[in-house]
């Protein structure tokens, strides 16, 4: 494999030294960077330049300013992170890792909500990100790698958490208007300093055929005092009714004309729907704190397994609630949080085919019309934990962890056991292919330590070095969906340990961090040669992220984000359908190479220039084909009509560039997600006078 991001690179920073003009002292101190706050690595507010490990913190502004119709469209300012697109709002996540497909993929990263898990440890889907209103969030940070001990399953190979609108008196009002009969309505008001009410309304006709949606999203919270502390209440929803597209195949489809804005599964749909209600409550006295977060969750999901023969119908759904209870004590020299974690969970799955399969005899008779899947589980798990952070001067922080989880199935088939049709019948060819196994129980016991260091240099620069694991308990489908007559998958945790090691600088004009990293994987679950879900496939991951930022000129800012990473089996096997796994080689669908650079000037028109790449990666684990990779250029502009009124344009994809959003061979062929071309956007928004939310901006912030 080879890679052209260094001359990318050079040629970005060579028009922007020629085109911009130079740093002056005179400045305003307003194009200054700032030192930030995170919260998601300690659950509470905690400055950047301390902070142990590497996170990512998307602020409102820039959330505002992008517009992002996709959340990739905002996952590429983030280094290490690639978020893959998918037919309308689906999606697969790579942070730190390849993007994960198939058996073991699901789980792999921590989704939160201030905070709060938005699904049960062990009912993940791939796409649930498109649950979250990020559109109004915030802010939205991303942790790289596995979490603290803070968290448990499923931060594995990283942690999302989006942060909802904050509760200040004010509204906003905007409309939106694009390419293939794109339209969004957006509202955030406040009535007064307690309560808070955001929506999202958008409808996309869809740049293939038959692929459009239309995805509603309410957010609400309230505020008040309660025995002494700050009691919040949100409560979280949506809705989406999407049309899906499948792939196309061949060779460099994804540049066919003729292919790249059809679909051949104008039937398939996805519609999913989420609630969330959450209450946190946070006392703080001197040198103490208490916080607790009762929760209550459901979703439903129906989505036509398009991509299957006899295409099924799958529906799943859950119920579930949980507790977060957690206690600060803090000194000069020290601080110490326990806590526990309890989460219970309903989930229901089932699966039933309309009609009879289409195809070769085996096909017909292995995959029956009918009910496949019929099953209840309900979860329930505990996990206590301790963080310890040590300060023996102002200059050195070392912190430790540790995290017991326990995590219980039980699983309820509602159907015949085995691998038979749903009237009892035998299938031929040895069985049909749904195998549902006997009603059982299952237990996980995890313990993840983690440690940590970090050195203050100076007011504005810090060194960092973390050792942590993670680790994801089975996933329900995983034991309780199986196939090719496997009556009981006996899977373990999979796990991975972490080591990295990073700078950090924070000026008032120039931010910089970069981190080093390697990471071990041991028994990710995958099909083996006979179709079953096992334990035992094994990876390594190391690599370098990059950021940087500077603030120059009068209003001017220059973004840099990259990242290059391996992500290689250390395992050898035969696996379902013939693939071969060698150590050594690399995960498909893993780039090397993922980076961006954006040069922006605010003033009385905004404007920003902003060219992604993605790097050349392998699309199967012999590493016999490959996707070239793409670069696209995006260009955004705003400007105020009127003191309240503010004017948006934005050209995605400016130079109508061929590629694919998600590359793979499969089947013996070639497959694409295709990407979309030029399109243009336009939107308004209304600022009453007295809201204290400005007009949004294109500036990066850190």
């Amino acid at each position: 494999m080879h890679t052209s991001l260094y001359p990318r690179f050079s040629l970005l920073l060579l028009i922007a030294a020629a085109g911009a003009p130079q740093p002056s002292l005179a400045d305003s101190v307003d194009d200054a960077l700032v030192d930030e706050i995170v919260v998601t690595s300690q659950r509470r507010e905690q400055p950047r330049l301390e902070h142990v490990g590497n996170v990512e913190r998307l602020r409102g502004g820039d959330i505002d300013g992008v517009r992002h119709q996709h959340l990739h469209e905002l996952f590429t300012r983030v280094p290490g992170v690639w978020l893959s697109r998918g037919s309308g709002q689906e999606s697969l996540a790579a942070i730190r890792s390849p993007v994960l497909t198939g058996a073991g993929s699901c789980g792999a990263f921590l989704t939160l909500e201030d905070g709060i898990p938005t699904r049960p440890a062990g009912f993940c889907n791939v796409n649930q990100l498109f649950e979250l209103n990020t559109e109004q969030a915030s802010a939205i940070e991303i942790v790289r790698g596995p979490g603290s001990a803070l968290y448990g399953s499923n931060a594995l190979h990283g942690i999302v958490n989006v942060l909802t609108p904050t509760i200040d008196s004010g509204a906003e009002f905007g409309v939106e208007a694009g390419a293939n009969d794109f339209r969004r309505v957006r509202a955030r008001w406040s009535g007064d300093s307690r309560l808070l009410a955001a929506l999202v309304f958008a409808d996309d006709g869809g740049f293939r055929s038959d692929s459009g949606y239309q995805q509603t999203k309410l957010h609400l919270k309230t505020s008040s005092e309660l025995h002494d502390g700050e009691l919040t209440v949100s409560f979280s929803a949506s809705d989406l009714a999407q049309e899906t597209a499948g792939f196309i195949f061949g060779p460099d489809a994804y540049a066919d004309p003729a292919l790249n804005r059809g679909n051949v599964n104008p039937e398939a749909f996805r519609d999913a729907s989420s609630q969330r209600l959450s209450t946190q409550w946070r006392r703080t006295s001197e040198g103490r704190s208490l916080a607790l977060s009762p929760y209550v969750r459901h979703s439903e999901m129906d989505f036509l397994q398009h991509f299957l023969p006899g295409q099924p119908l799958e529906q799943n759904g859950h119920t579930s609630a949980g507790l977060l209870a957690s206690a600060t004590f803090e000194s000069d020299d020290r601080t110490v949080i326990v806590g526990i974690d309890l989460e219970w969970a309903d989930v229901f799955l089932r699966e039933t085919q309309d009609g009879p399969t289409l195809g070769s005899p085996f096909l017909v008779e292995t995959r029956p019309e009918g009910k496949h899947y019929d099953y209840d589980v309900s979860s329930s798990g505990i996990a206590p934990y301790v963080q310890l952070e040590l300060r023996p001067n102002d200059r050195l922080s070392i912190s430790a962890g540790l995290r017991a989880e326990y995590l219980r199935y039980r699983y309820d088939n509602r159907m015949l056991d085995g691998n038979t049709r749903d009237d009892g019948s035998a299938c031929g060819f040895g069985g049909c292919l749904y195998t549902r196994p006997a009603d059982r129980s299952d237990e996980f016991h995890n313990v993840a330590p983690s440690l940590g260091i970090v050195w203050i240099l100076g007011d504005d620069r810090s060194l960092f070095a973390n050792l942590s694991r993670g680790f994801r308990a089975p996933q329900m489908t995983e034991l309780y969906r199986l196939q090719s007559g496997q009556q009981v998958a006996d899977l373990d945790s999979e796990r991975v340990d972490s080591l990295e090691v990073g700078v950090r600088v924070l000026k008032s004009r120039v931010a910089f961090d970069a981190a080093l990293y390697a990471m071990r994987k041991e028994d990710s679950v995958f099909r083996d040669a006979d179709g079953f879900n096992v334990s035992g496939a094994g990876s390594s991951h190391s690599g370098l992220e990059f950021g940087f930022d500077l603030a120059f000129g009068a209003g001017w800012r220059l973004s840099l984000d990259a990242s290059y990473g391996r992500h290689q089996y250390t395992f050898d096997r035969v696996a379902a359908r013939g693939e071969t796994f060698v150590s050594g080689r690399d995960v498909d669908t893993a780039p090397r190479w993922l980076g961006s650079a954006e040069l922006a000037r605010n003033g009385a028109i905004d404007l920003s220039l902003q060219w992604t790449m993605i790097g050349e990666y392998y699309l199967d684990a012999e590493n016999r084909f490959s996707y070239p990779g793409h670069d696209i250029l995006n260009l955004r502009g705003g400007t105020d009509l009127t003191r309240n009124l503010r004017l948006g344009v934005r050209i995605n994809n400016l130079l109508d560039e061929d590629y694919a959003d998600r590359a793979d061979f499969a089947f013996g062929q070639y497959r694409y997600f295709p990407g979309r071309g030029r399109e243009l956007f336009v939107d308004l928004t209304y600022t009453p006078a007295e809201s204290p939310w400005p007009a949004s901006g294109l500036r990066k912030s850190l």
